[in-house]
Protein backbone atom coordinates (compact mmCIF):
# COMPACT_ATOMS: atom_id res chain seq x y z
CA UNK A 1 0.00 0.00 0.00
CA UNK A 2 1.39 3.35 -1.07
CA UNK A 3 0.75 6.47 1.01
CA UNK A 4 0.44 9.92 -0.49
CA UNK A 5 3.19 12.25 0.56
CA UNK A 6 0.74 15.19 0.61
CA UNK A 7 -1.84 14.62 3.30
CA UNK A 8 -2.88 18.29 3.74
CA UNK A 9 -1.68 21.85 3.82
CA UNK A 10 1.54 22.77 5.56
CA UNK A 11 1.74 25.53 8.12
CA UNK A 12 3.43 27.83 5.60
CA UNK A 13 0.64 27.29 3.07
CA UNK A 14 -1.99 28.08 5.73
CA UNK A 15 -0.20 31.29 6.71
CA UNK A 16 0.02 32.39 3.08
CA UNK A 17 -3.67 31.62 2.49
CA UNK A 18 -4.74 33.55 5.61
CA UNK A 19 -2.49 36.47 4.67
CA UNK A 20 -4.12 36.67 1.24
CA UNK A 21 -7.60 36.54 2.82
CA UNK A 22 -6.63 39.25 5.31
CA UNK A 23 -5.35 41.50 2.52
CA UNK A 24 -8.54 41.03 0.49
CA UNK A 25 -10.73 41.68 3.54
CA UNK A 26 -8.80 44.81 4.50
CA UNK A 27 -9.45 46.20 1.01
CA UNK A 28 -13.14 45.26 0.98
CA UNK A 29 -14.15 46.77 4.34
CA UNK A 30 -13.36 50.43 3.45
CA UNK A 31 -15.15 49.99 0.12
CA UNK A 32 -18.22 48.66 1.91
CA UNK A 33 -18.13 51.52 4.43
CA UNK A 34 -17.86 54.15 1.72
CA UNK A 35 -20.75 52.53 -0.15
CA UNK A 36 -22.96 52.64 2.96
CA UNK A 37 -21.92 56.26 3.49
CA UNK A 38 -22.85 57.19 -0.11
CA UNK A 39 -26.22 55.45 0.24
CA UNK A 40 -26.97 57.46 3.41
CA UNK A 41 -25.99 60.68 1.65
CA UNK A 42 -28.29 59.84 -1.27
CA UNK A 43 -31.13 59.07 1.15
CA UNK A 44 -30.51 62.39 2.95
CA UNK A 45 -30.71 64.30 -0.35
CA UNK A 46 -33.98 62.55 -1.23
CA UNK A 47 -35.51 63.17 2.22
CA UNK A 48 -34.56 66.87 2.14
CA UNK A 49 -35.95 67.18 -1.39
CA UNK A 50 -39.23 65.52 -0.35
CA UNK A 51 -39.74 67.78 2.68
CA UNK A 52 -38.71 70.96 0.87
CA UNK A 53 -41.01 70.11 -2.03
CA UNK A 54 -43.92 69.63 0.41
CA UNK A 55 -43.16 72.99 2.06
CA UNK A 56 -43.08 74.65 -1.37
CA UNK A 57 -46.41 73.06 -2.40
CA UNK A 58 -47.97 74.25 0.87
CA UNK A 59 -46.62 77.78 0.32
CA UNK A 60 -47.86 77.86 -3.30
CA UNK A 61 -51.35 76.75 -2.29
CA UNK A 62 -51.46 79.20 0.62
CA UNK A 63 -50.32 82.07 -1.62
CA UNK A 64 -53.05 81.15 -4.12
CA UNK A 65 -55.66 81.13 -1.30
CA UNK A 66 -56.40 77.45 -1.93
CA UNK A 67 -56.08 76.60 1.75
CA UNK A 68 -58.76 77.41 4.28
CA UNK A 69 -58.15 79.50 7.39
CA UNK A 70 -55.49 77.88 9.57
CA UNK A 71 -54.69 78.44 13.22
CA UNK A 72 -51.55 80.46 13.72
CA UNK A 73 -50.84 81.13 10.05
CA UNK A 74 -48.60 84.15 9.60
CA UNK A 75 -48.29 86.44 6.63
CA UNK A 76 -45.44 84.36 5.16
CA UNK A 77 -47.83 81.44 4.38
CA UNK A 78 -45.44 78.68 5.47
CA UNK A 79 -46.64 75.67 7.49
CA UNK A 80 -46.62 76.02 11.28
CA UNK A 81 -44.98 72.59 11.81
CA UNK A 82 -43.75 69.65 9.77
CA UNK A 83 -46.50 67.54 11.31
CA UNK A 84 -49.12 69.83 9.75
CA UNK A 85 -47.83 68.71 6.33
CA UNK A 86 -48.63 65.12 7.33
CA UNK A 87 -51.92 65.80 9.14
CA UNK A 88 -53.19 67.98 6.30
CA UNK A 89 -55.09 71.26 6.21
CA UNK A 90 -58.57 72.11 5.01
CA UNK A 91 -58.83 73.40 1.51
CA UNK A 92 -60.67 76.54 0.46
CA UNK A 93 -63.39 77.14 -2.09
CA UNK A 94 -64.45 74.00 -3.95
CA UNK A 95 -62.10 71.86 -1.85
CA UNK A 96 -63.29 73.21 1.52
CA UNK A 97 -64.49 69.78 2.67
CA UNK A 98 -61.24 68.04 1.70
CA UNK A 99 -58.07 67.88 3.77
CA UNK A 100 -55.01 68.56 1.65
CA UNK A 101 -52.02 66.49 2.75
CA UNK A 102 -48.50 67.24 1.59
CA UNK A 103 -46.55 64.31 3.10
CA UNK A 104 -47.51 60.73 3.96
CA UNK A 105 -45.09 60.80 6.88
CA UNK A 106 -42.07 62.79 7.95
CA UNK A 107 -39.09 61.16 6.23
CA UNK A 108 -36.34 59.51 8.25
CA UNK A 109 -33.09 61.43 8.60
CA UNK A 110 -30.59 58.71 7.61
CA UNK A 111 -27.72 60.43 9.42
CA UNK A 112 -29.44 60.52 12.83
CA UNK A 113 -31.85 57.64 12.16
CA UNK A 114 -34.75 59.70 13.56
CA UNK A 115 -37.66 61.64 12.12
CA UNK A 116 -36.56 64.80 13.91
CA UNK A 117 -35.19 67.52 11.67
CA UNK A 118 -33.64 70.86 12.40
CA UNK A 119 -35.90 73.66 11.17
CA UNK A 120 -35.62 77.30 10.19
CA UNK A 121 -38.46 79.76 10.14
CA UNK A 122 -38.62 82.65 7.71
CA UNK A 123 -37.68 85.01 10.55
CA UNK A 124 -34.62 83.00 11.73
CA UNK A 125 -31.03 83.82 10.90
CA UNK A 126 -30.01 81.36 8.13
CA UNK A 127 -26.88 80.31 10.07
CA UNK A 128 -28.69 79.67 13.35
CA UNK A 129 -29.16 76.15 14.64
CA UNK A 130 -32.22 77.10 16.66
CA UNK A 131 -35.78 77.38 15.47
CA UNK A 132 -37.87 80.43 16.30
CA UNK A 133 -41.07 78.41 16.05
CA UNK A 134 -43.01 80.89 13.88
CA UNK A 135 -43.20 78.65 10.78
CA UNK A 136 -41.22 76.04 8.83
CA UNK A 137 -39.32 77.67 6.00
CA UNK A 138 -36.54 75.08 5.65
CA UNK A 139 -35.21 71.87 7.21
CA UNK A 140 -31.76 70.44 7.82
CA UNK A 141 -30.17 67.34 9.34
CA UNK A 142 -29.31 67.49 13.03
CA UNK A 143 -26.22 65.37 12.39
CA UNK A 144 -22.83 66.79 13.40
CA UNK A 145 -21.06 64.65 10.79
CA UNK A 146 -19.49 65.94 7.61
CA UNK A 147 -19.75 64.79 4.01
CA UNK A 148 -16.79 63.55 2.02
CA UNK A 149 -16.14 67.07 0.70
CA UNK A 150 -16.01 68.46 4.25
CA UNK A 151 -19.38 70.23 4.31
CA UNK A 152 -21.55 69.55 7.36
CA UNK A 153 -24.74 67.65 6.63
CA UNK A 154 -26.60 70.40 8.48
CA UNK A 155 -25.67 72.79 5.63
CA UNK A 156 -27.20 70.64 2.87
Amino acid sequence: MKRSSRGGMTLVELIVAFTILLALTSMAVPLARSRVHRIKERDLREALKEIRSAIDRYKDMADANKLGPQDGVDTYNYPKTLQSLVDGVKGAGATADVKVKFLRRIPLDPMTNTREWGMHSMQDDPKSTGWGGQNVYDVFSKSDARAGDGTPYADW
